[in-house]
C-alpha cells in the first residue's frame, strides 16, 4: 500500500531571489534590448474610481540602470511605491505621465480617455511600447499589448508604479479641497464610506458624473 508522503518531506517552494525575479520580469524587454532596440511600458491607473482623473505614465529605463523591486503597483504596498517612485523617475531616460480629468472621461467615456491619455504620454519616445492589456493605440513606434502586463513586463510595472503614485498624491491633494469625501484614504473608489459622503454632500467638480448617475438616482 502506497504510503502517504510526510511534510517533512513535502519540498518546500523557494523564495523567488531579487535576480530571478528580475530576469523574469525583463524576459520580454531583454529580448528586445539585444536587437539594439529601446523599450518602454505603459500602464494606466485610475479606469474604476468614482472621481479623479485617470492617470497613464511611459516608461522606459536603459538596462544598465534598472531599479530593484519593481512589480505590478497593486502587489506593493504604499509605503515601497513612494520608495521607488524617485528612484525610476532618476534612473529613467523617459518618464511621461498625462492626466486627463472626470470631464473627459464623461464625455468621451474611460476607455476612449485612458486610450488618448497612453498615446500623450508616448509621443516624446521613440522604441518598442510594452502596453497593459490595450491594443491598437496610435503610438510612435511598434506596440506590444501583454495582459497583466504589469505583473509581467518590468516596464509595464515601472509605469504602472509611477502612474499610482501620481495619482494617489494628486488625490491626496484634493483631500485637502474636498475633505468630506476622504480622498486621501479612499483614492476616489467607491468604498461603503465614500458613497455614503457622496449622498450626503453631493458631487464635487472632480467626480464623474457618468459613474455616480446611478448612486444618486439620476440626479448627477
Amino acid at each position: 500500500m502506497t504510503q502517504p508522503i510526510q511534510s517533512a518531506e513535502t519540498p518546500r517552494r523557494t523564495r523567488e531571489t531579487p535576480q530571478a525575479k528580475l530576469e523574469r520580469l525583463t524576459q520580454v524587454e531583454r529580448a528586445l534590448w539585444a536587437q539594439g532596440l529601446r523599450v518602454a511600458g505603459i500602464d494606466e491607473v485610475g479606469r474604476g474610481p468614482l472621481a479623479g482623473p485617470v492617470v497613464t505614465a511611459c516608461v522606459s529605463i536603459p538596462p544598465d540602470r534598472l531599479v530593484p523591486g519593481v512589480d505590478d503597483s497593486k502587489k506593493l504596498s504604499e509605503k515601497r511605491r513612494e520608495a521607488l517612485y524617485p528612484q525610476l523617475i532618476e534612473a529613467a531616460d523617459y518618464a511621461e505621465t498625462c492626466f486627463l480629468p472626470p470631464e473627459t472621461i464623461d464625455e468621451i467615456n474611460i476607455l476612449n480617455a485612458t486610450r488618448r491619455a497612453m498615446e500623450t504620454c508616448a509621443t516624446g519616445f521613440r522604441g518598442v511600447f510594452l502596453v497593459d492589456a490595450v491594443e491598437g493605440l496610435r503610438l510612435p513606434g511598434e506596440e506590444r499589448a501583454i495582459v497583466h502586463g504589469d505583473a509581467l513586463s518590468y516596464m509595464i510595472g515601472a509605469a504602472s508604479i509611477v502612474a499610482k503614485v501620481a495619482r494617489d498624491r494628486y488625490m491626496i491633494e484634493l483631500d485637502a479641497k474636498y475633505p468630506m469625501y476622504g480622498f486621501a484614504r479612499n483614492k476616489g473608489y467607491g468604498t461603503a464610506e465614500y458613497i455614503a459622503a457622496l449622498k450626503k454632500y453631493g458631487p464635487c467638480p472632480e467626480h464623474r458624473r457618468s459613474f455616480i448617475r446611478k448612486i444618486l438616482g439620476g440626479e448627477a
